[in-house]
């Protein structure tokens, strides 16, 4: 595509479609995690400021079209990338991976919030928490019968009842059993993101007889092109319609 593009990211998926772009496009990280230095593509990481920023970024710089391949959960930004585009009357495509779905053998307890995750967790000990960043914000409600182990990007130095593990996937189905067995881990906490890098904790918790606390996934906003892989977002950017 010859149109400048300004692709949202900050995901494996992003990072596969921004690996594919020309020096004018522009790659936007909201600042979390490792930047990547062996792009061609111009990286711009920080905020907009809201929608109404965002819009008059994409005026400013000339940006034709908007792909965004954030996270499932990032419904902010995404609302956000959707309001500014329309605004400034620019197209919005979106990568929209598609959730996992519960196998023979899965025990999967949806909630809504923290709240509602809190106290599905309570007659568990050892929770392996893979939501992000977000339990760090929590580590002063661990109860006394309970140890989290936590992975997320962010290293951080935890406590006597909480360990931060800072790790990005793809995970391995031996390495989750690993660490699964290690941790002493007795309930999964995730989010339904979909894709294949982290499914891997899935299948050890099917096979360890393990309950899954499963986030739901917010609605997001409707696009004028959807994919549900970054390789199909790739050929659409490649000959687009």
């Amino acid at each position: 595509m010859t149109a400048r593009i300004l692709l949202l990211g900050g995901t494996g998926d992003a990072l596969a479609i921004a690996r594919t772009l020309r020096p004018r496009h522009v790659y936007s990280l909201a600042g979390l995690g490792r930047v990547p230095a062996d792009l061609a593509c111009a990286v711009r990481v920080g905020g907009f400021g809201g929608a109404e920023g965002l819009a008059r970024f994409l005026a400013d710089e000339n940006i034709a079209l908007v792909v965004d391949a954030t996270h499932p959960y990032a419904a902010q930004i995404s609302a956000n990338a959707a309001r500014a585009c329309a605004a400034a009357h620019v197209p919005y495509w979106a990568l929209r991976r598609a959730p996992w779905q519960p196998q023979p053998g899965d025990d999967w307890r949806m909630v809504s919030g923290w709240a509602g995750l809190v106290e599905a967790i309570v007659p568990f000990a050892r929770p392996l928490f893979t939501l992000g960043r977000e339990p760090l914000a929590h580590l002063n409600e661990v109860p006394e019968r309970q140890h989290w182990t936590i992975r997320c990007l962010e290293a951080h130095p935890g406590h006597a009842r909480a360990r931060i593990i800072d790790a990005r996937g793809p995970f391995t189905v031996e390495g989750e059993r690993a660490l699964f067995t290690e941790a002493r881990i007795d309930v999964v906490v995730s989010k339904n993101s979909g894709g294949a890098a982290t499914e891997a904790k899935l299948a050890v918790a099917r096979a360890m007889g393990l309950p899954v606390v499963m986030m739901q996934r917010p609605l997001l906003q409707d696009a004028q092109r959807e994919f549900t892989s970054a390789q199909e977002a790739i050929d659409a950017l490649a000959n687009p319609i």
